[in-house]
This record gives structure tokens, sequence and C-alpha cells, in this order.
């Protein structure tokens, strides 16, 4: 009876490709990302560093609306519920915490993803780097190029690298792009040992990016 009952269960039939599934990590107090939405001066970047991490994990459905809560099933219903819950924890642990006391009654994790992007994405997404507020602080200004040259790099791979790409968001400090070329060529390097046959080269997943930005190593 008892085996019956659990496969009659649908969450228990959920696997890891499933935006519904959670991992063990899913539910940890650790950030998810290294440094807080702050507002206007550093939204683009948040932005950013959010949306790949969340991609990497499966759950970015929860905030562009795609992945919808099942009507009829409860079981699904509640998981639903609890991921949702899972990513509004994201969302408001990496807000600072002025955002933070006035998102804390936030339920949905798409709205209030969306009242962020509406109230602090106030940049011609044109340029990625064009902020406005650029640090005044010769090291702040540095500090601010080299996230937004980091952001720009990692958005260049191939959605194979998504695991490591969050790995690399969510060291503290976050690492130079020459770092970070660093830690990808070893995990490439790594890939072919494993597999013992050569694939798609890591140059090659991000050539185009570095020819564009010749200045970014």
């Amino acid at each position: 009876m008892g085996d019956a009952t659990t496969s009659d269960n649908p969450i228990s039939k959920l696997d890891f490709s499933d935006p519904l599934f959670l991992h063990a990590s899913d539910i940890t107090s650790t950030p998810i990302i290294t440094f807080k939405l702050l507002g206007t001066e550093n939204f683009r970047v948040w932005k950013c560093a959010m949306t790949l991490t969340l991609k990497t994990k499966n759950k970015f459905g929860f905030l562009d609306g795609s992945v919808k809560k099942h009507p009829t099933d409860v079981a699904l219903g509640n998981q639903w519920e609890r991921c949702n819950s899972v990513v509004l924890s994201w969302i408001l642990g990496s807000n600072s915490e002025e955002l933070y006391l006035g998102q804390v009654f936030s339920t949905i994790a798409s709205e209030i993803w969306l009242e962020l992007k509406e109230t602090y994405d106030r940049v011609d997404g044109s340029m990625f780097d064009a902020m406005v507020e650029i640090p005044d602080n010769t090291d702040d200004l540095k500090a601010h190029h080299a996230m937004i040259k980091l952001m720009q790099f990692l958005m260049g791979l191939d959605d194979s690298y998504h695991s490591i790409r969050s790995n690399i968001l969510t060291t503290d400090p976050l690492p130079s792009v020459k770092t970070a070329y660093s830690i990808l060529s070893r995990e490439e390097s790594h890939r072919i040992t494993s597999q013992h046959s050569v694939k798609k080269p890591l140059a090659s997943a991000f050539n185009n990016k570095l020819t564009a930005n010749q200045n970014i190593l």
C-alpha cells in the first residue's frame, strides 16, 4: 500500500529538469549571489546575475511567469507554492535592507521581479554599462567596470557552462575576468580528460565575446 501511495505522488516523480524540483541546496540560507541590490545604480548588474543564477537552478520561470501553478492537482499546486516561496526568499535575500523592508510582504516572485524592474530599471538597455550614479571614487569605479566586464564575459558563454557560471557568481569576492577565464579553462580541461574526447573547445564558446571586447582580458 505504501509503495502504491508513493508511486501516485506526483512530487516523487519530479526530476532535476522540472522547474518544480527542489534540490536540498535550494532551501539553504546561503545567498545565491554575493552582492545586494541597492537600487537604480546597480539594478542591471544585479538583474543579470540573478537571471544567470536562476536559469542555472531552472527557476527563472517563476519570475517570467512561464511556470504556472497547477489549477487542479493539489500536490503540484502546493509544490509550486513552495518553489515560489524559495525564489521569493532568494530575491528578498539579495536586496539591501532598505529595499527588503519595502518588499517583505510580497507573496508572488514574478510580481516582485516586475515591480523591481519597473522601479529601478531606468537605464537605456542599448548600453549595458551605461549605469547611472557611476562611482566617483577611483577604486569603486574600477570595481564597477570590472563587474560589468565579468557579467558581459559570463553572458557570452554557452548554456553548457551554467553550473560553473553559477559557482563563479556565488564567489565572494567576485573574481576578475582573467580569474574566471582560468576557472573555465580548468573546467574544460577536466571535461576533456573525463570524457576522453575533445568536444567544442572552450575558446569557441566565448571567442566572439572576447573579440568584441578586446580589453576584457
